[in-house]
């Protein structure tokens, strides 16, 4: 007797048209899967957006906590005033641009959940340290150990949300998420300052591991998994061994399947390092967002200096012109969110594209463009107002307008990426985050020399010349050759789609 190939589907028997890889092929349950994290309700989408929102916030938040304690820091660990000290500060962003290489691609291995949970501990566990180190050594190795683990979430959240969230609704999800990463750098200082004043810098680490533990145990009950190649694998293992044939594969396994584990895990990890090199587009706008992230460093690190000093304004008095940055974080994620999805629904409906038909990604950047002119002069007003000593509300208003357009530039970009690269979208993002962080770890070790030397007027004048040339170009040159650039990319354009192909058995007749 011969064989007859049987093909199954999710709704039934279907004809022996297909070839045998593709009938041995395990995708989507159709495109209403609701399997799917882009089927999901809209609650359990904002539930999942929320968990990873909070523990982007915490992180950030412990980077920028010690700066109004790092005086307390110092005499009481005998660290020296000036780069020594500043380091026990930046030294936690240095560990931003190496964890995201390493944990962001192992979420494209083994998922998002578990490598956030694993992120989430070590974070845990060494910012409890930190609170109980004894010595300069310690604190500093406990920070940047601290900081790989709390890149976890910081580097694979746009990932998390791409997962979940369609184009045309992903600008509101990817706000909130932006929005606590700045918001983070924004309200540490101000509990710190308070903290450090009426009780010890240690319990400044310590609130944020209670904090931390809450949203864990959270996350533990609601954070699910979203990434789809780890979730069609499940299934895919899950019908092997229901139906017990052994072909059955997803796409990325038959792609893959003549390579061994740790040649997938070495190509996971090479993949943001080469998307950094290779990217032009990644290129541009992680310099362009690196240089924002580190100038919001550069002032959170300088504004003890400013208030306490020139100022003469009480420590706890001091940290609260840290709601300027707060503030113009909330109006530049009111302002995006929303005019992200309507800007890019009127370019769809410019274009004659349907509403059940994605955008292109440059549709991303049209607010970019008067961003990248209000930055640099909130730069120059913040500079020179503060040189000429002027009222506090004026440098306050130049830093709040900095950190909203800085907010505003940060969601149209990771939002970019997320439409470009899909599902490398964690890698790109990681790519992203070296360039951010390494600058965010640089920027506040030139305080010191910057404002103090040149004074604030001329220390401004110098940064807002750089946002000038290296921000106004930038949404030009994605708008006029982003297209181009991702249709030569390797790395673009390679989604899931839908299908209702399960799987195909032989069997005798």
């Amino acid at each position: 007797m011969g064989k007859e190939i049987i093909y199954i589907t999710a709704s039934g028997w279907s004809t022996p048209s297909l070839t045998s890889s593709e009938c041995n092929q395990v995708t989507w349950d159709g495109p209403d899967d609701p399997q799917n994290p882009k089927n999901w309700s809209t609650r359990r989408k904002w539930a999942t957006s929320l968990i990873i929102s909070s523990f982007a916030f915490l992180s950030p938040l412990c980077s920028s906590i010690t700066a109004p304690a790092l005086s307390s820091i110092g005499e009481d660990l005998h660290i020296r005033v000036g780069a020594e000290l500043q380091l026990v500060l930046s030294i936690f962003l240095l560990a931003y641009a190496i964890g995201p290489f390493v944990l962001s691609p192992c979420s494209e291995v083994w998922g998002r959940v578990p490598v956030i949970r694993f992120g989430n501990m070590v974070f845990i566990l060494f910012t409890a340290l930190c609170g109980a180190a004894t010595s300069q050594t310690q604190i500093t190795a406990f920070r940047f150990l601290a900081g790989l683990g709390g890149s976890a979430s910081v580097g694979m959240g746009s990932g998390v949300l791409t997962d979940c969230w369609r184009p045309e609704e992903r600008g509101r999800g990817i706000a909130v998420y932006q929005l606590t990463q700045v918001l983070g750098p924004a309200v540490g200082p101000i509990a710190g300052g308070y903290i450090s004043q009426y009780a010890s810098w240690r319990w400044c680490f310590f609130i944020i591991v209670f904090a931390n533990i809450t949203v864990q145990i959270i996350a533990f009950f609601f954070l699910q998994e979203t990434y789809a190649p780890r979730l069609l694998q499940d299934k895919a293992r899950e019908l092997r061994e229901r139906t017990g044939n052994p072909m059955l594969r997803t796409e990325w396994e038959q792609s893959d399947e003549d390579r061994s584990f740790a040649q997938l895990l070495l190509k996971a990890l090479c993949r943001p390092w080469v998307m950094l090199g290779t990217q032009p587009i990644v290129q541009v706008l992680a310099v362009y967002q690196a240089f924002n992230f580190g100038t919001l460093y550069l002032l959170i690190s300088g504004f003890p200096a400013l208030w306490e000093d020139r100022y003469g304004m009480p420590r706890g008095d001091a940290s609260l012109n840290y709601l300027s940055l707060a503030i113009g974080s909330l109006v530049g994620v009111n302002i995006c969110g929303p005019a992200t999805d309507a800007v890019y629904a009127a370019l769809k409906r410019r274009r004659g594209i349907s509403d059940d038909q994605p955008g292109v990604p440059e549709f991303r950047m049209p607010l970019v463009v008067p961003v990248s002119i209000i930055s640099p002069a909130a730069i120059f007003l913040y500079g020179w107002a503060a040189q000429a000593k002027l009222h506090w509300i004026v440098p306050n208003i130049g830093a709040a307008i900095f950190a909203g357009s800085a907010i505003i530039c940060y969601q149209c970009i990771s939002a970019y990426l997320a439409d470009s690269y899909s599902l490398h979208s964690a890698s790109a993002s990681s790519a992203c985050a070296f360039l951010r962080s390494i600058l965010a770890f640089a920027f506040p070790l030139f305080v010191p020399a910057l404002f103090g030397n040149l004074g604030y007027g001329v220390g401004g004048s110098v940064i807002g010349a750089v946002a000038i040339v290296v921000g106004m170009p930038a949404p030009w040159i994605i708008w006029f050759y982003g297209a181009r650039m991702r249709g030569a990319s390797q790395f673009s354009g390679r989604t899931v789609t839908p299908g209702r192909k399960l799987g195909c058995v032989s069997q005798k007749v």
